[in-house]
């Protein structure tokens, strides 16, 4: 991990306050689901650690499944244009769904997931996710339950990534302006 930490200008949100917080969401959703079993729709590949914590902490049965979606690419901007790149394998129709995602911002790609997710006639949707950037959205949106709300900084870690590398992160931190400014190889 040290050849990841000279990359990070700081760490915004420590391992211990995810844990903490990871479990209070899992015990609100717990007591809201009681006597239900909801399909948690996890976004990948950024959501795959916080429902890997998430669902542990949930004190019901619950099921899982998985959405692929593509809207930044290589990038750090989202390109506005959303693929579906891998689908449901369950069918959500009458089903209880929380969506759970690593981090929303702009909204654009929530809302897009949100409106396909509809049409499925699922018994409800509701979204989860780790961290919220209010100060970048462009599309209302309301949310469920928020981990942490985070200032307009570019994150990684616990999941999140800049061309695939710190998901392993065990933290959410700031990356360095400089490594995601510089030219391609």
């Amino acid at each position: 991990m040290n050849s990841m930490q000279k990359d990070l200008s700081e760490i915004l949100i420590s391992r211990e306050t995810i844990e903490r917080r990871v479990h209070e969401l899992g015990a609100q959703i717990a007591h809201d689901y009681a006597g239900q079993t909801p399909i948690l729709v996890c976004i990948l590949k950024g959501g795959m650690m916080f429902l890997a914590d998430l669902m542990r902490a949930i004190a019901e049965p619950v099921e899982i499944d998985f959405m692929a979606i593509s809207s930044y690419g290589s990038s750090m901007e989202s390109s506005g244009v959303v693929r579906i790149l891998m689908d449901l394998e369950s069918n959500i129709e009458g089903r209880h769904v929380l969506i759970v995602e690593d981090i929303i911002d702009t909204g654009h790609t929530l809302s897009y997931i949100i409106e396909n997710l509809s049409t499925r006639r699922p018994a409800s949707l509701h979204i989860c996710t780790l961290l919220d950037k209010p100060d970048r959205r462009e599309v209302d949106i309301s949310l469920d339950y928020v981990g942490f709300n985070i200032p307009n900084k570019f994150v990684i870690g616990y999941g999140l990534d800049y061309a695939e590398k710190y998901r392993n992160l065990p933290f959410v931190a700031v990356l360095k302006p400089e490594v995601y400014l510089q030219p391609s190889p």
